[in-house]
């Protein structure tokens, strides 16, 4: 068969990152000064997303004490301003996992990675201006991973969390349409075995695009307009 390939290889990668988008996630921390932590191990269905995290992470903290975060997604262009969080956490001390690694605190995020903080609507932790998409969302359950072995078991936790506001920016809304994101001009930070990638243009037509996207509509985005806003 023309094109297929026969010289695969047994390989035993440390990681298994093959491409995720990148996530700056904003959450409060007990003083209530906010928190902003890259991630990349998330995905979404529906206005549902996983969130993998390491336990002893400040941003896990929050999220089990508040609940709440706001998924701010940025573009291929923001590629600096994310790695100026590289190797810093919000967490005093340290945890002994990330100091093995080089992590060092680092108390004020925003200034840091030279972001502007605003008032998001539904959630207390704020957006990042600078990112191109805003998503507000809370905590509706929390899964630790590795129940089959007990020398890994609640050192990664996965929330999973529902979007309650999306926001975006207007260059990336499908000209014409109320709720469209044109994938031609979305292009975001892509995490791959922990270098940064962004997007190509579209390689070939979709059948499933075909089907429309109302379809996909849940009663999250019901719930979601029920929600009063005006946080901040």
């Amino acid at each position: 068969m023309s094109g297929v390939p026969i010289d695969h290889t047994r390989i035993e990668p440390g990681i298994l990152y093959f491409g995720t988008p990148v996530v700056l996630i904003s959450t409060l921390n007990e003083d209530g000064t906010p928190n902003l932590a890259p991630m990349s191990s998330a995905f979404w269905l529906g206005w549902r997303a996983m969130l993998g995290l390491g336990a002893a992470s400040q941003t896990s903290h929050n999220l089990l004490r508040t609940g709440e975060c706001v998924l701010n997604l940025p573009s291929e262009a923001l590629a600096g301003t994310v790695d100026r969080l590289a190797l810093t956490t919000g967490a005093d001390p340290v945890p002994a996992s990330k100091q093995a690694r080089g992590y060092r605190y680092e108390p004020d995020k925003f200034h840091l990675a030279e972001v502007t903080p605003i008032a998001a609507d539904t959630v207390s932790p704020p957006r990042v201006a600078e990112c191109q998409v805003h998503l507000e969302a809370v905590v509706t359950g929390v899964h630790r991973m590795a129940a089959d072995d007990p020398a890994q078991h609640g050192r990664v936790l996965v929330f999973e969390v529902r979007v309650q506001r999306v926001y975006v920016d207007e260059d990336i809304r499908m000209k014409g349409t109320d709720d469209h994101i044109d994938p031609d001009a979305w292009r975001p930070l892509i995490m791959s075995f922990q270098k940064f990638y962004g997007l190509g243009p579209q390689v070939h037509p979709s059948t499933l695009a075909s089907i429309p996207e109302r379809l996909y509509r849940g009663p999250d985005i019901d719930r979601a307009r029920a929600i009063a806003g005006g946080r901040g």
